[in-house]
């Protein structure tokens, strides 16, 4: 699938990153008590890039979990019939820590419905936040981001798609056309 339009650069992924985590550490009033999780898949590289920023702004470490949200989603038996079932890991107490969580994109918001009933299952954090690399809109719950690197107005009829190093072999963010089948 050839991309519409070049929405992010590595170096414009990068530079959204630092951003957002100074914004972090400005909200927060340091990243003391932080605690960032990523929801799979491309959330987890993000959370792990922005708590090395922290560490290297504030120095201090910043703990990092991943988080599955599969079993929580309300489109479940749309999805698949045999759902892929990944790793959850936070190996941290969540008690007395402001949680971020951290994905790629925020569209519906259907996505960060289900990870905070499945950070919720785990314990009460002091609070909870939201990182996203990019916002494209169509909210269909009332979800916002605390720090967005990219707000994109984007149409039903198109996609998103990030890439990242760690997951695809390179930083970059393109903006697809959805394949009408029929």
């Amino acid at each position: 699938m050839t991309p519409k339009a070049t929405i992010l650069t590595a170096d414009e992924v990068r530079r959204a990153m630092t951003r957002i985590a100074h914004e972090i550490v400005e909200r927060n009033k340091g990243a003391q008590n932080l605690a960032l999780i990523g929801i799979h898949t491309r959330g987890i590289p993000l959370a792990q890039r922005l708590a090395d920023k922290l560490s290297e702004l504030e120095g201090v470490d910043v703990p990092t979990g991943m988080l599955d949200i599969t079993l929580y989603r309300d489109d479940l038996s749309e999805v698949a019939h045999q759902p892929i079932i990944r790793e959850t890991h936070v190996p941290f107490d969540l008690a007395r820590r402001r949680v971020i969580l951290v994905d790629d994109v925020l569209y519906t918001g259907r996505t960060v419905r289900a990870a905070l009933d499945a950070l919720i299952d785990l314990g009460r954090p002091e609070g909870i936040q939201l990182a996203v690399l990019v916002d494209r809109g169509h909210r269909e719950l009332p979800i916002r981001a605390d720090y967005v690197g990219k707000n994109l107005p984007t149409a039903r009829s198109e996609m998103v798609k990030v890439k990242l190093a760690e997951t695809d072999g390179a930083d970059i963010v393109e903006l697809h056309d959805l394949e009408v089948t029929q």
